[in-house]
């Protein structure tokens, strides 16, 4: 029982992202409608079959089309005989008809058909009838009958209904017979009239046959397990390549929102409206996967996204050609989201990519663009409209995930921010430390590959803490007064150390995002305040001293942005105060920087290689040099 639970444990987070996914299929299957559906075949009447050969899979009656129906139905009760029988009324008011001719009661309404002079009729005398024709007879025009004569025939309703069932009874509404095996139409060929008729019996038939056998458990089980093995194709695509986004449950339950609130809206117009399925902007998907990750995680989900909603929605072909191809469109348009307007021109592409897929398909099958509709631009330009939603949606999914999109980090990179705008303020030194920091990480990261504008906000915001007591930082001294004079150095270590976690509380007081605080964290790691802690070891050769006073909280860096933003911010200071900035003097300092910081493990838990390390030496020299170079005395004028 104890390794059961301690196994348990051991995977609670398998366990819960697979219980997410399976909720996230259940709750997708059960949003759509689920009666019986069998094939439908992707044809227009007077365009070309696109598919492979179509045979008849079993044997089938095509039937007659309505108009045919009605036409025949019509034609025999216009041909059905009247019966009449002799009329025994004798009320008081009855008179016979003066009329040389015998009169018939004429029928009333449409249920026997048209009468004419060549209409059969047979009066009934007892069991014996004699047929005459309609011409042999008269009807009382309504004179006559206001002035209260009656016919001398009426019409046995009773005998004639029977004469018109039998009739009709024998009616055929099959027009003719497809045998199983009957090549119905060949990839390439147009599909005539006559095609068309045999190709929608055989979607009838079909249906028919699916509806006789439908399960719906059996349907629905279906549709689970299609959406299970795509989810599970996601999970292992992740696992293998981006196993960093499946071990954050954060990351997985926002992209189970994301899949879902595309899901129920597709539902709800498949219930509604299920030929405006495309009026539904699912490049959402992409978009906001696209702007949280990466290019290739946002194809992937938007593909698995794809073909779950495929196997729910009507005409699964055209469905996955207009999403995949406007969805891919739109992670190439959002790759370098920056702006708030190039939504619009996201928007604008998505518009762009339906139309066109639309009128070729249109070309493609019918040859020419006669039968493009206006109502169909009217959904893509609503569609267009309705992606614009994505933009909140960002907002919305960064503040319940707590997670941080690239729109974000551009806003807090302006030196306008409040934040920055306070550090400048109350800490020049400081501040221009962290632009540099931030100018030269940034050309690291872009040489070395990862997150280059988080990587420089990290490197904007590292020493944010430095605001609450400036003075005790050297850069931020300007007058000769320096307070760590009037302190011992554990104190004097103390107030230094004490800027990291100054530096947590300023960004949850400017609401900086977690990966910024990380920054903040991360850029001393574990190290000592070197020039204190080496003072106060003079004192005490002997250890008897609290070193925890002198060494900084940590964490150290676990990726490869901090750990750059750490031994830049350690090199770019320490440059700073050489005396004599030559070439061999930066070379040593960026060298023992360096592996200073590698002796002490700093570096540990980063995946920096050491290939990625020579080329941060190489660089870091480089830039010391072009920063801090010497520089020629210009003589003076008189």
């Amino acid at each position: 029982m104890g390794k059961v639970l301690s196994g348990t444990v051991r995977h609670l987070g398998l366990i819960y992202k697979i219980t997410a996914m399976l909720i996230t299929s259940c709750i997708i299957v059960l949003l759509f409608p689920h009666e019986g559906r069998g094939e439908k075949y992707d044809y227009k009447v007077g365009a070309v079959w696109r598919g492979a050969d179509l045979v008849a899979p079993f044997d089938y009656a095509v039937l007659k089309s309505a108009e045919e129906a009605r036409a025949e139905e019509a034609k025999e009760r216009s041909q059905a005989i009247l019966y009449y029988v002799k009329n025994e009324y004798k009320g008081p008011k009855a008179e016979r008809s003066k009329n040389p001719k015998a009169t018939l009661e004429e029928p009333v309404g449409d249920e026997f058909g048209t009468v004419d002079g060549d209409r059969k009729v047979v009066i009934l005398e007892g069991n014996v009838g004699r047929e005459y024709r309609m011409s042999d007879f008269e009807w009382l025009d309504e004179a006559a009958i206001a002035e209260g004569q009656v016919p001398d025939y009426v019409l046995d309703g009773n005998r004639t209904s029977l004469e018109l069932e039998s009739r009709l009874s024998q009616l055929s509404y099959t027009s003719e017979l497809v045998m199983a095996g009957e090549r119905l139409v060949g990839k390439g060929e147009l599909v005539t009239e006559e095609k068309g008729r045999k190709i929608a019996a055989l979607e009838e038939e079909e249906e028919r046959r699916f509806s006789e056998g439908f399960n719906l458990w059996g349907r629905m089980g279906g549709q689970l397990l299609l959406a299970v093995i795509a989810f599970s194709a996601l999970y292992m695509f992740l696992k293998n390549t981006r196993h960093r986004i499946l071990e954050d449950n954060r990351k997985v339950l926002m992209v189970l929102v994301v899949i879902l609130l595309m899901a129920a809206m597709e539902a709800m117009m498949v219930w509604e409206a299920p030929e405006w399925v495309l009026l539904v902007p699912l490049c959402i998907v992409p978009i906001l996967m696209r702007v949280f990750f990466d290019m290739r995680v946002a194809l992937y989900i938007h593909l698995t996204t794809v073909i779950i909603l495929a196997n729910l929605v009507p005409n699964a072909f055209e469905f996955i050609f207009y999403q995949l191809i406007t969805g891919m469109m739109s992670i190439i348009t959002v790759r370098n989201l920056e702006k708030r307007s190039q939504f619009f021109v996201l928007a604008l592409v998505i518009f762009i990519s339906y139309s066109l897929i639309y009128t070729a398909g249109v070309l493609s099958q019918d040859t020419n663009l006669e039968n493009l509709t206006l109502e169909k631009y009217m959904m893509f330009f609503l569609n267009a409209v309705l992606t614009l939603l994505a933009y909140p949606l960002i907002y919305i999914f960064e503040k319940l995930f707590g997670m941080t999109t690239a729109l974000t980090l551009m806003e807090l990179s302006s030196t306008n921010n409040v934040a920055l705008r306070e550090l400048s303020r109350r800490a020049p030194g400081t501040f221009q430390h962290s632009m540099q920091v931030a100018n030269i990480v940034e050309d690291m990261v872009s040489d070395l590959g990862g997150d280059v504008l988080l990587a420089k906000v990290g490197a904007l915001y590292h020493d944010i803490g430095k605001i609450r007591n400036p003075i005790y930082f050297t850069e931020n001294q300007s007058s000769g007064f320096n307070p760590h004079d009037e302190l011992d150095y554990e104190e004097s270590a103390r107030m230094i150390t004490s800027h990291v976690t100054a530096g947590l509380e300023q960004a949850r007081k400017y609401h900086l995002p977690a990966e910024v605080q990380d920054f903040i964290r991360t850029h001393h790691g574990t190290t000592y305040t070197g020039y204190f802690y080496a003072k106060e070891k003079e004192l005490h050769p002997d250890g008897n001293f609290d070193e925890s006073a002198f060494r900084y909280p940590g964490p150290r860096p676990y990726s490869r942005e901090t750990a750059i933003v750490m031994i830049v911010d350690t090199v770019e200071a320490a440059c700073r105060s050489l005396k004599v900035h030559t070439k061999e003097a930066t070379d040593a300092m960026v060298d023992n920087l360096i592996d200073g910081k590698i002796k002490a493990g700093q570096l540990d838990n980063c995946p920096l290689s050491y290939g990625d390390i020579a080329k941060m030496r190489k660089m870091l020299k480089s830039k010391m040099m072009s920063i801090y170079h010497v520089r020629v005395e210009y003589p003076k004028v008189k």
